[in-house]
């Protein structure tokens, strides 16, 4: 349990970064700066400020607005100055307003600087950013048990909201955040596009999110865009391009990334290594990735990935890169770490399963392959998963053994999807 009353460092609220947070009323920097300061653990910070860990987590990775009791509350059980919050002087909201501004200092400054600050429309606010990220979290959450199609009108309306949104909440100062939840939607409709095997559209909802993380000033989404890009157009057979997009993703976050999107992009560089057949580039690349996911500091993933990027995750790139590089030995053991660590999600096991069906192929084990194809061809029939069952069909195609029944069976039930 740690001591409430150990005593912080004299000049501790002095400092540039926590005066600068003090400034602007951004908790998640001051609640880091202290928790750093005392050498506590996210945990031992709950336990200081009376709150779950979970909840202290998603407040310092900004997942979780604070209203300004919270904020008042924080500061009485932490001994923040609270007459430093720029909340706390006369123009300070009541009681039970929205949530706090969570703006960085540099960022007010430089548009308090150089763009004159309109007022703030009346449907806008503190609120709005949250409210429109809520909205895509509900969105990816039906992703794991809905048909992308079912999905994909509601997130094209609401990347348009989100747009819309945006352009009134131009010279305000919530245009940054709004230009974040903006970027996430377009994201978002952007994997289900892909999903659906529609090339076009994904590219394009991808390009905005690009454009979004860069409008609200965000490396950490910038790159995570990116780097989604990239797997992207890596998946569509144009892998050179991908390794470009993971570059540039990769001097977004700069030599100090915080390990999850490090190990994340040193995977997506992998794969497109293995495809342009570079093997000692991509077996370096999962070596980084490995690195980093054994860091003592991978506990709390960086918004905007929700869970850490682990072992069994960096298992399952090992086996692409392996099925790609054509080691089919390396391949299935990869595959059976990933799957016994964790469980992947119902549309990415399918994947995974299509992938493990070529290792089968190219070990000669004709009858587990295409075991394995039947049954990623039947998540992707459930799941309406056009691009799961295209991977089906070309795993097929790419099939140039002895004839078999259990090949006649999956073009049988190949058939009776194109009557579906």
């Amino acid at each position: 349990m740690p001591r409430r009353d150990s005593a912080l460092p004299r000049d501790f609220w002095a400092r540039p970064h926590i005066a600068a947070a003090l400034a602007t009323c951004d908790l998640p920097a001051v609640l880091e700066g202290v928790r750093s300061a005392q050498g506590w653990s996210q945990g031992e910070l709950a336990a200081a400020v009376g709150y779950s860990q979970s909840w202290v987590s998603r407040v310092i990775n900004r997942q979780q607005a604070l209203t300004v009791e919270q904020v008042r509350d924080l500061s009485g059980r932490l001994g923040i100055p609270i007459h430093l919050l720029r909340f706390a002087d006369a123009a300070a909201p009541e009681r039970g307003a929205g949530p706090t501004k969570r703006r960085e200092f540099g960022k007010v400054v430089t548009a308090a600087l150089t763009v004159p600050v309109a007022p703030a429309r009346g449907d806008i606010g503190d609120h709005t950013a949250p409210t429109l990220r809520a909205i895509t979290g509900g969105q990816r959450r039906l992703d794991a048990s809905s048909p992308s199609r079912d999905l994909a009108a509601g997130a094209r309306a609401h990347v348009e909201l989100t747009t819309r949104t945006l352009a009134r909440a131009r010279r305000t100062p919530y245009a940054p955040d709004i230009a974040a939840a903006a970027s996430e939607a377009a994201g978002f409709a952007a994997w289900l596009h892909a999903d659906m095997d529609d090339a076009g559209s994904a590219r394009g909802h991808y390009r905005t999110a690009v454009r979004g993380a860069r409008l609200a000033g965000e490396p950490l989404l910038g790159a995570y865009m990116l780097g989604s890009l990239a797997a992207f157009e890596t998946d569509n057979g144009d892998a050179a391009v991908g390794l470009e997009l993971t570059r540039e993703a990769g001097r977004l976050v700069g030599a100090g990334a915080h390990p999850t999107a490090a190990a994340w992009l040193a995977c997506v560089r992998a794969v497109a290594h293995a495809a342009l057949g570079e093997a000692r580039a991509a077996d370096r690349a999962i070596a980084a990735a490995e690195a980093a996911v054994a860091r003592r500091d991978n506990a709390q993933p960086p918004w905007p990935w929700v869970f850490p990027f682990d072992a069994a995750k960096v298992a399952g790139y090992r086996a692409l890169v392996a099925v790609r590089l054509r080691r089919p030995a390396d391949a299935r053991r990869a595959f059976a770490e990933a799957f016994a660590q964790a469980a992947p999600a119902t549309k990415q096991r399918g994947v995974l399963m299509v992938e493990m069906a070529r290792a089968h192929i190219a070990a000669g084990e004709v009858d587990e392959a295409f075991r394995l194809a039947g049954d990623a061809l039947g998540i992707g029939v459930r799941y309406g998963s056009d691009r799961l069952v295209s991977r089906v069909r070309r795993f097929r195609r790419s099939y140039r053994g002895a004839p078999a029944r259990c090949l006649r069976e999956l073009d049988e039930r190949l058939a009776d999807t194109l009557a579906l």
